[in-house]
């Protein structure tokens, strides 16, 4: 198969980053290869920590920013490759190595569409700003937050996580809650003591059984999971502490207060929240962008898995090549026709 010479372009920078490795908050490496990248093709270019930015040359304040965003951290690699994951291997249509599913394609791929824009097309009315970010696997705060406030007003994103090339138009937040059940040492041998194991289990039976009323045609209830649990120290003794961990997946109807006010007024157990910083997010159907790609024959969903988005307070969607199920699995991969096919929808979808 023939491929066009910006997709060619783009995937020997995959290449390089597939072979540079950008675990998150490790990502300096990979930076350094985007901001050289940027640079030989005459950008003006910014960097803030390990985030790395260009925006139109011919930027003017009165027209509308559209932000292309896509992260450069990875998560390590699982323990079943069977391809190196540090060395890109082309076999056929199909690039192997870590990160280039996520989020590497993306990456890529809109890189490639800020370029066009910059040097080919004309940008319509809007303004581009093109944003490789770091620490999105970790949700860290020295990744997409920290710039934000650098950035000129956006007034739409387009993350690039991989979706098939479909338009996830809401998006699943997260909250970690720390729970502590508190209850009275005793010896296990006399009726003595309050035991905070048992305490634990009526507020994690709550937790399994509660359904929240408002639920989402794109993502569903609300759903909370115990993931992790500790107590006691020794098998006489009567717990007189029992903590769990709470996994907390919110849709777009509450924020992760509102569900965390109503933890507390319904659980017995001592809770902390260790961030409420990662909302669900939502656009609306109508929204221009999204009738364009459902004009195109592309079809809304909602995602449950978390990303950047969470940390966007302006319209925005997941919209990136290859497939959220590839990501974080042995042997990760992005097919080469996904980027050029990626290329080309994303300059139509901005040019309509």
């Amino acid at each position: 198969m023939e491929y066009s010479k910006t997709t060619l372009e783009a995937v020997e920078l995959l290449k390089q980053l597939i072979s540079t490795p950008s675990i998150s908050r490790d990502e300096s490496k990979a930076a350094d290869i985007m901001e050289s990248y940027m640079k030989s093709k005459g950008l003006a270019t910014q960097r803030h920590g390990n985030n790395v930015w260009s925006q139109s040359s011919d930027f003017d304040s009165k027209r509308p920013t559209i932000l292309l965003n896509a992260h450069i951290d990875t998560v390590k690699p699982v323990a079943d490759w069977k391809h190196n994951p540090f060395v890109p291997t082309l076999e056929g249509d199909t690039l192997y190595g870590l990160g280039a599913n996520d989020c590497g394609g993306g990456l890529v791929s809109l890189l490639q569409v800020f370029l066009a824009f910059e040097n080919e097309l004309s940008h319509k009315g809007f303004n581009l700003v093109y944003l490789a970010s770091c620490e999105e696997e970790v949700s860290g705060k020295n990744g997409i937050e920290s710039v934000l406030p650098m950035l000129p007003t956006i007034s739409f994103a387009i993350v690039g996580e991989p979706t098939g090339m479909q338009p996830a138009i809401a998006e699943k937040g997260l909250m970690v809650i720390d729970a502590t059940a508190h209850g009275k040492a005793g010896h296990a041998a006399r009726n003595e003591g309050d035991n905070a194991i048992y305490r634990a289990m009526q507020d994690i039976q709550w937790i399994s059984t509660w359904q929240f009323s408002k639920q989402s045609d794109l993502l569903g209830p609300v759903k909370q999971t115990v993931t992790i649990i500790n107590a006691g120290t020794q098998h006489n003794v009567i717990p007189a502490e029992c903590t769990f961990t709470i996994d907390v997946r919110s849709n777009e109807f509450y924020s992760n207060e509102e569900l965390f006010d109503y933890f507390q007024k319904n659980m017995k157990s001592e809770l902390k929240a260790r961030s409420f910083r990662l909302g669900s997010s939502h656009i609306p159907e109508d929204h221009t962008f999204v009738v364009r790609c459902k004009k195109k024959g592309l079809k809304p969903f909602g995602s449950p898995t978390l990303s950047d988005q969470a940390l966007m307070k302006f319209p925005s969607l997941k919209l990136g090549p290859g497939e959220s199920a590839r990501s974080h699995t042995a042997d990760e991969f992005i097919k080469i026709s996904e980027i050029e096919e990626a290329i080309k929808l994303y300059i139509e979808l901005l040019k309509d």
